[in-house]
């Protein structure tokens, strides 16, 4: 059976060599499988030309890999460096028996949306970023709240006290969403969820909506120019009185390629300590 896959671009985290360590066995197991391999650093991942994309490391490593590649269409997977991840999950141990069966076409794809991110600051773009995660409007280091309007499609939603907002993807629903008592959506869902950080009002709840919609956040108090939106957790820009952060679905999507026997239900299971 002839390869699908043939030219193989490898990530690892940065200054790790346990990573490294495992990325060097993935390489030499690629080779041996047939397959061209590059070894590509993550700040060029953007520029990665291959058939399939591999990440060694955790789901952090990960989420910042599918940001860059998803626009050239690239499909990706994930090596387990040990502590399971929602999204990195295939066991080192296993690497070359589930790799081989990948190469070869048999895999479970799973296509997540990305959000799209735009930052206007007195009518002006300053800032644009896309998340796998969510977008998080978010007060910083002082303890106070900051306060600010939701809109869904142009209609007024809210106007609340909090220390922020999470906008999150199906994906992002197990993340920080989880932890602000968010819902967890199916991986597959054409959906966004809004979930409040600690709101000064407790009927402010959760809330799901559609992957069509357009999410807007203007910022009323930013408690003394102490707030910021940040992006998966790994970027983030400081917010002021009056800036509005606009959240939809992105054009492109993260192509997910996964063992045949993953089950989602398998790993929440396991994260989440159910019985």
């Amino acid at each position: 059976m002839s390869l699908i896959f043939k030219t193989v671009a490898v990530f690892s985290r940065h200054n790790d060599p346990a990573a490294k360590a495992v990325a060097d066995q993935l390489e030499d197991c690629l080779l041996k499988l047939g397959c061209e391999v590059k070894r590509q650093k993550n700040e060029d991942a953007g520029n990665a030309d291959a058939d399939l994309a591999i990440v060694v490391g955790g789901d952090g490593t990960l989420l910042h890999i599918a940001r860059e590649i998803a626009p050239h269409n690239i499909p990706l997977a994930g090596i387990n460096l040990g502590r399971l991840g929602f999204l990195v999950d295939i066991p080192r141990e296993e690497m070359e028996t589930i790799l081989r069966e990948i190469l070869h076409g048999s895999y479970q794809k799973e296509e997540r949306i990305l959000l799209s991110a735009s930052l206007n600051r007195d009518g002006e773009f300053i800032h644009r970023a896309e998340a796998l995660n969510d977008v998080v409007v978010s007060k910083g280091e002082l303890a106070r709240l900051i306060e600010f309007e939701t809109l869904v499609d142009g209609t007024h939603v809210n106007t609340a006290r909090a220390d922020g907002i999470i906008v999150a993807s199906p994906t992002g629903s197990t993340a920080y969403a989880l932890s602000a008592n968010g819902p967890i959506l199916a991986p597959e869902l054409e959906a966004i969820t809004l979930v409040p950080i600690c709101p000064h009002t407790l009927s402010f709840r959760p809330l799901v909506i559609d992957s069509r919609s357009n999410v807007r956040i203007r910022l009323l108090d930013s408690g003394q120019d102490n707030s910021y939106v940040s992006f998966d957790g790994q970027s983030a820009v400081r917010l002021q009185d009056g800036d509005i952060v606009d959240i939809k679905m992105a054009e492109h999507r993260v192509k997910l390629l996964r063992p045949v026997n993953h089950s989602h239900f398998d790993v929440l299971r396991a994260k989440l300590g159910w019985g």
